[in-house]
This record gives C-alpha cells, structure tokens and sequence, in this order.
C-alpha cells in the first residue's frame, strides 16, 4: 500500500527486515489492530485509519532519525517498500519486547 521512495539518499529509510525492530513491529501491529476495526465503518473508518493511525506512526517510522535510520535498503519511485520475509522461527509477538538477534 505504501509506495514511497525510501533509501539512504531519501528522506525516508524503511528496512526490508522491519520485523527486527520492536517499534517497528508494534507499531505496525497498533496499525494493522486499528485498521481491522475501522475498516468495518464505510463512511468515516479509513479516512480515520489514514490520519489518525498510518500517517501518524509511518511518519515516525520514515525519518532518518527513526528506527531504520541506519537501513542501506531502497526501493525505485512507485514501488513497494523492501521486504524480506523473516526467518520460520521467529516470533513477531516477541519483537514487542525487544530487538531480533539475527541469527
């Protein structure tokens, strides 16, 4: 869904492996939780979701002083944020508490 450029000449920084962060993974866990309760109001529940929850916490995630401010990841313009689907064995609900090892 979200289409911006991100990189290490960007603005913004995204990781490819953002489920090594505990703040990235509960704050995209908060979005997904809020997303799946307003979606289901058709007047006003995505126009809520986007100002309120996605613009809200992606802008603290993007900066380069947020947690991928050290992430060499990049996408080209219109494409999908990078990603790199985590290992079988691990945990996204144990990422709250502290940052993935890798292993």
């Amino acid at each position: 869904m979200y289409q911006r450029k991100v990189g290490p000449r960007s603005s913004r920084r995204w990781s490819a492996e953002w489920w090594r962060s505990a703040e990235a993974v509960s704050r995209l866990d908060a979005l997904w939780r809020a997303w799946e309760h307003l979606r289901l109001d058709g007047a006003l529940g995505m126009s809520t979701w986007w100002r309120d929850h996605a613009d809200y916490h992606m802008n603290i995630l993007f900066p380069p002083d947020g947690p991928f401010g050290r992430s060499e990841d990049e996408n080209k313009p219109g494409a999908p944020l990078p990603y790199t689907p985590p290992r079988r064995d691990c945990s996204l609900t144990s990422a709250r508490g502290a940052d993935l090892e890798a292993k």
